[in-house]
């Protein structure tokens, strides 16, 4: 893969390529390239980093009014830990795409987490410095936001907790779960869970344990709830 076909895939086009082969240029690679005029990623990353907790931030903030401060700090955390930064760019393919010196390739960096998370930040930088914070929501809401809005980071928020609460606060009526669907052989079984409200649907979820699929049906709810 090269860097036209990591645009044609993600559906991003930047104005300024060099930008985008930055935020793939590990310090090891530019140690080795002696007197040429080359910038690893690490300042990008430090803006991505920042690009990214303020778009994670109001996604939470606009999704979810019923969640306090400290749960929304809690989901974040989950959201831009290093293993979740570390699925999202394998899921992209990045590691293909690094630029990295021979000793550091030799060692594996382009399989280590904490490179492939950082160049995930950089990434995140170098897009809101070719086209601004705009694209960076766009980008995020097509291939980020969605696993939240399915709860793939509930292992840190109650969601079954923010909604019971919800309900009671406002004397919205009674949930409660049930699981619809059992699915795949035993050794890789996936649930279905749906939740309701005064025997209303109002959410569904789907998990590897009935627990997570509550989750996930529950955070679904929770989004519908805060529509309205």
């Amino acid at each position: 893969m090269n860097f036209a076909e990591l645009q044609t895939n993600i559906n991003v086009r930047f104005r300024d390529e060099s930008v985008l082969r930055q935020a793939f240029t590990h310090s090891s690679y530019v140690n080795e390239q002696r007197g040429r005029k080359i910038q690893d990623n690490e300042r990008l990353e430090f803006l991505g980093d920042a690009v990214l907790e303020l778009s994670i931030s109001q996604f939470l903030y606009r999704t979810f009014p019923k969640m306090t401060e400290g749960e929304m700090t809690k989901l974040r955390a989950a959201i831009v830990c290093e293993p979740s930064l570390v699925k999202f760019a394998e899921r992209f393919q990045f590691g293909e795409l690094v630029l990295l010196g021979k000793g550091e390739e030799l060692t594996g960096g382009r399989q280590r987490p904490a490179l492939l998370a950082d160049v995930f930040e950089a990434f995140i930088g170098a897009l809101y410095l070719d086209q601004g914070l705009e694209a960076v929501f766009q980008f995020l809401d097509a291939y980020v936001f969605p696993l939240i809005d399915k709860g793939q980071f509930t292992q840190i928020t109650d969601f079954k907790s923010q909604l019971q609460e919800f309900v009671q606060q406002d004397n919205l009526g009674e949930i409660t779960y049930r699981i619809v669907q059992e699915r795949g052989p035993a050794h890789n079984r996936e649930f279905v869970s749906e939740v309701l409200l005064n025997n209303g649907a109002l959410g569904v979820g789907t998990g590897r344990s009935k627990k997570e699929a509550e989750q996930q049906a529950a955070a679904r709810a929770l989004i519908k709830l805060g529509a309205k």
